[in-house]
Parts: C-alpha cells; sequence; structure tokens
C-alpha cells in the first residue's frame, strides 16, 4: 500500500470547518495550531481553535498546568518517571486517558458543526478519541504530533489519522495503534536579514541560540558555560519567560541572555546554530529557516526521547557530553545553512485531503 494513500479526511477544504484544539502547556502546540490554521484557511477552510485548558471540567485544565509547569521547574528528574507510568497498559494510563476522557462531552459541544476536528495536544488527543470511540463525535479527528517522539498519551486508536513529522515519530505511533502519515512539518520561518535582530547586543564570531522552550527550562545555564568554554560560538539563550536564568547569565562572561522575544523565528535565522534542549517547535522552526541544530543536555522525559528522534531522523546530532559539543558545534559550522526537513511528503492539508503523490522538493539550499 502506498504510505501517503490515506483516507480523505477533507475531501475539499474550500468551505469546510475545521476545528482545532491546542493545549497552552507551553508555546509549542498553540504555535503549531496557529501554522495548521493559516494552512488551512489558505485553501478555503473556516477554522477555529480551542485550548484544551479552557475545555477540561471542573477546572482539571488550569490545575494540570500549573502542576506541569512547578513539576519541569522544581522536579525535572521526575517527568521521565511520569512517562514511563503512562505507557499503555499501565494504571497510570488507563486513569490518565480516563480523565482526558471526561472532557470528551465538552469538546464535542464546542466543535459542534464542523467537518473535521484537529488535536495539537495529547490531553485533547485523548478527548477526542474517546469522543469517538463513544459514538459523540460523528465526523473524523486527526491529531498532529508536535514532537520528534511519540508517548502514549498521544495515541488514541479511534482518532481516525495522526499526522507525524518525521518517519521515526510515524513509526512509533503505528507502534502504538495509530493510523499514521508522515507529513511536512509546519513552522514559522525566519529569513537572514539586513537588519540585525541582535545587533543591539555585542556578539563576536557565530552565535548559537540556545533554548528550552518558551519556560527556559533545563541546564540551560550549564550549557551556555560549556559552549563558552568550547570556544566555536557565542551562546545567545532564550530565556523565554524565565527571568531569573535571564538575570543570571546577564553576568556571565561570553553568555547573551535575551527575554522573551516575539520575533523568534528571526532571531533563529540570525544566529549559526540552535543548541535545544526540548525537540519541540523551535527545533522545527530552526530547521526549517536552514539553522542546523544541535540537542545537547535534554530536559528528562520528552527531551530525552524527542533528542533520539530528531538524531535517529538524521536531523539533530546529540553530544551527550562536553568533550563531544565542540565537535558537534564545528561540523555544525562546516555543513552550513540548509533545509533539514522531509520534503518528501505530503503537507498537512494534503494528507487530510487523502492526497496519495508527494510533492518531492528534495534538500533545498537556503540564501
Amino acid at each position: 500500500m502506498d504510505p501517503w494513500a490515506v483516507r480523505p479526511l477533507l475531501p475539499d477544504p474550500a468551505g469546510a470547518r475545521v476545528a482545532i484544539v491546542s493545549g497552552s502547556y507551553g508555546a509549542g502546540h498553540d504555535a503549531a495550531a496557529r501554522e495548521i490554521a493559516g494552512l488551512l484557511t489558505r485553501a478555503g477552510a473556516q477554522v477555529t481553535t480551542y485550548d484544551i485548558v479552557e475545555l477540561l471540567p471542573v477546572g482539571l485544565g488550569p490545575l494540570l498546568k500549573k502542576a506541569y509547569y512547578i513539576q519541569l521547574r522544581r522536579a525535572p528528574a521526575t517527568w521521565s518517571t511520569t512517562l514511563a507510568y503512562v505507557e499503555s497498559g499501565r494504571l497510570l494510563h488507563r486513569g490518565a486517558t480516563g480523565v482526558f476522557g471526561l472532557g470528551d462531552e465538552r469538546v464535542v459541544r464546542a466543535v459542534a458543526g464542523s467537518d473535521l476536528v484537529i488535536a495539537t495536544h495529547p490531553f485533547a488527543a485523548q478527548a477526542l478519541g474517546n469522543a469517538r470511540r463513544r459514538g459523540i463525535l460523528s465526523v473524523p479527528a486527526a491529531t498532529y504530533l508536535t514532537d520528534a517522539s511519540v508517548h502514549a498519551l498521544w495515541v488514541h486508536p479511534q482518532v481516525d489519522l495522526h499526522l507525524a513529522i518525521h518517519d521515526v515519530a510515524a513509526e512509533q505511533a503505528r507502534c502504538r495503534g495509530g493510523r499514521t502519515t508522515t507529513v511536512q512539518p509546519v513552522a514559522r520561518v525566519g529569513r537572514p536579514r539586513d537588519d540585525d535582530p541582535l545587533a543591539t547586543y555585542e556578539i563576536c564570531g557565530s552565535r548559537a541560540l540556545v533554548t528550552g522552550g518558551s519556560l527556559g527550562l533545563g541546564e540551560l545555564e550549564q550549557a551556555a558555560r560549556d559552549i563558552v568554554a568550547t570556544g566555536v560560538m557565542t551562546p545567545v539563550v532564550a530565556c523565554g519567560s524565565n527571568d531569573d536564568l535571564r538575570s543570571r547569565l546577564e553576568t556571565v562572561p561570553g553568555v547573551v541572555a535575551l527575554g522573551w522575544r516575539d520575533d523568534l523565528p528571526d532571531v533563529i535565522a540570525a544566529c549559526d546554530c540552535v543548541v535545544q534542549n526540548a525537540g519541540g517547535f523551535t527545533s522545527l522552526e530552526a530547521l526549517a529557516a536552514g539553522t542546523p541544530v544541535v540537542t545537547y543536555r535534554p530536559i528528562p522525559g520528552h527531551g530525552i526521547t524527542n533528542a533520539a528522534g530528531l538524531e535517529r531522523a538524521g536531523l539533530a546530532p546529540w553530544p551527550r557530553s562536553v568533550a563531544e559539543l565542540r565537535p558537534a558545534l564545528t561540523a555544525v559550522l562546516t555543513e552550513g545553512r540548509f533545509d533539514r526537513l522531509p520534503h518528501d511528503a505530503p503537507t498537512v492539508v494534503e494528507a487530510l485531503a487523502g492526497m496519495a503523490t508527494p510533492r518531492v522538493l528534495g534538500r533545498i539550499e537556503v540564501a
């Protein structure tokens, strides 16, 4: 069977009504939702976006959001344990899927009148899958897998189609029982420009944008110090909403600390490399812009599994030690800029429309 030949969930996007259910746990899921909404809108669809945080009952959404932030900030090592315990067949997996299933009726009411519903967060995927299983959601449901690896909560067997950003993630989703196809990842793309978005900072030589997502999580300070020690690049740390991290880094010689930036795609394009620890949406933005990506000191849990997925897919090296970091940074500088994302897969719109013939673009040089 042709791997791209999937049952059309949205045969004609023009005039169709599409609901996207995201999750404001970090910025990546919402960013993916915005990009998918843009693609579908340009194809003629009418798109409405919702937040699963607001749709889960009895205040569960905000409570889980607060707990997630506290866990990743104060006890990040426990996140690996959490993901291990939500593996399929384990008691916590049954409990978690049951909790997220409690939101299915509110989700169905919110998306009433839609021709297709798309989830960009695992909690939303579970609610939609449960609604499909119960028969209270009669229209097709799809999940866009924003991560480079796929944990158990991303996949629900009753979701009609899971859209993966590369073949390794697609295979992981299939092994978990999901009907899956690989699509071209969606990402905002910044381009190198004449007016440098970092012109106000004194930066010598090559630049490595160091990021831990919108929350500035993980061992970013130590990663920046390690990059300084290599002498290959100047670390420019995107601290996001982590003001404490920014304050600490502003006193470290050789490190540039950024606060919250709304122009992050342009900052990415102005750097020679992105050093990341989570494998989230920023990694896709960098790869789409042709900026090389290196994973270093990944956060526990999905950071480590995403690092492995990106490495296995050939999208980003993962130096495991300070000794391996310098040659990794030197190598990406030598390779230069080019679009590393897979272009022999259909777009999201093509996959939803059931188009079997992929749009082959090959390796695209980036000016």
